[in-house]
């Protein structure tokens, strides 16, 4: 059943940052405009619809970037009593069609699946971009003795050391070399070690001179190195090697015109990471949202390792896009109470923000589970446009504003005044 949920709702700031609207009715009080009908849609559930979808108009008051705009359209799916299987299986069939009406492009079921744990060691990014190889190697255990000091300060702050072969680019100039060590700062390396293989066998690097020639040997080997490789090399905390390698893949891949745009490939990331911790908040956050369900294994690891527990959540990710994610939903009480308080929230927070859906949980919950599209994104990706603003009518730019209309604008006096809001100038220091 298509069913449409509402667009002035109640804020809860777990997840991005909400548009607020003022009442008038009700001073000093605000509505919120939805970043997704996620709590309307289980409440859905709860109260007997156990098939639904909508075309919901979104919110979320974020940096834009190519493929991100403040507002934008969701395909929004719910079931009642399934799991990931049927889901996922629903979602391929729906993929397939869209494919080959639109884009007249085969999709092969079953669609590739692969953990969140192997996408990051082996790409570097929970949406990898399978167009091409370029795959990160974890090089740690194989330079571990050596004495050169950025790989072993790495090491020895419990981070690791990974590289990328781009093949046959060894020649690369040493100023094409200097930009991409340019690149990677931008992305959090302090720099980026290199090592080119000659078409002669010898190399031309940046440490060699700190390795001897049997470990070397053994890195070229690691690595897959051949006459004519340039080998590319990351040592950091994990979190910063795969942000750098990731994303180093991903640019040589579009300098080297590896992308493809007519070349759809398809992959599921499932088994999220079902918290991550925030160093800004001094505690643990959902990766998704609070209502995901945790791997039914994982459960035991709730109290003593939060941070080990994996999210029975999935991606569908498109040439290195995120199109879509969703989750199984909890539907126990006690379960959604210990994510509460994982998640840092005193019963109060959590009755005062969710008490509704708590409520409508009482009267019993179905296992259900769901996922949602952008669906600008697919359009975006199945036409070949670079940004998505070239598939909306009227987009905001890169400031959230829009040039058509020139909002946002200062409002009248007199509308502030009905809503007892005042505006003051910040002080300039």
């Amino acid at each position: 059943m298509e069913i449409e949920t509402p667009t002035l709702i109640k804020s809860t700031p777990e997840g991005a940052r909400d548009y607020l609207v003022p009442s008038r009715v009700h001073p000093g009080s605000f509505y919120a405009l939805p970043q997704s009908p996620q709590i309307f849609k289980q409440l859905l559930m709860c109260s007997g619809y156990d098939r639904y979808f909508q075309l919901a108009r979104c919110y979320r008051d974020e940096d834009l970037r190519a493929d991100r705009q403040p507002e934008f359209t969701q395909i929004d799916m719910e079931l009642s009593f399934v799991d990931v299987e049927d889901v996922l299986a629903v979602n391929e069939k729906l993929l397939k069609r869209l494919f080959k009406e639109i884009c007249n492009f085969d999709i092969e079921l079953p669609i590739q699946r692969m953990t969140w744990r192997e996408a990051m060691d082996r790409f570097g990014s929970d949406k990898p971009d399978l167009r091409f190889g370029m795959e990160l190697k974890n090089v740690s255990d194989v330079v571990k003795n050596c004495e050169f000091v950025v790989f072993k300060g790495a090491l020895e702050q419990g981070g690791s050391v990974r590289g990328i072969n781009a093949e046959g680019q060894g020649a690369m100039p040493r100023k094409k070399i200097d930009a991409l060590v340019e690149f990677a700062k931008g992305f959090g390396a302090k720099g980026l070690a290199y090592l080119a293989i000659n078409e002669d066998g010898t190399y031309k690097s940046s440490f060699a001179k700190f390795m001897t020639e049997d470990e070397l040997k053994a890195l070229v080997e690691a690595m897959g190195g051949k006459p004519g490789d340039l080998l590319l090399f990351a040592a950091d905390k994990d979190k910063v090697v795969f942000d750098v390698l990731g994303n180093l893949r991903l640019e040589i891949a579009k300098q080297l015109g590896l992308l493809k745009k007519d070349d759809f490939k398809f992959l599921w990331v499932t088994e999220f990471p079902l918290f991550e911790y925030s160093e800004e908040q001094g505690r643990y956050v959902a990766m998704h949202h609070p209502f995901t369900m945790p791997m039914d294994e994982d459960l035991h690891l709730l109290d003593t390792d939060p941070g080990a527990v994996r999210a029975k959540a999935y991606d569908i990710v498109l040439n290195g896009t995120e199109l879509g994610g969703g989750s199984v939903r909890i539907h126990q009480a006690d379960i959604q109470a210990k994510m509460f308080e994982l998640l840092g929230f005193t019963e109060e927070a959590a009755r005062e923000q969710f008490g509704f859906l708590l409520d409508a949980f009482k009267y019993g919950v179905p296992p259900h589970a769901g996922l949602a599209y952008g669906l600008d994104r697919v359009i975006m990706l199945m036409v070949g446009a670079d940004s998505i603003r070239d598939v909306i009518a009227f987009p905001k730019v890169k400031d959230a504003s829009c040039l058509m209309s020139e909002a946002p604008a200062p409002v009248d006096a007199k509308q502030l005044e009905e809503l007892q809001i005042a505006v003051t100038d910040e002080e300039k220091e």
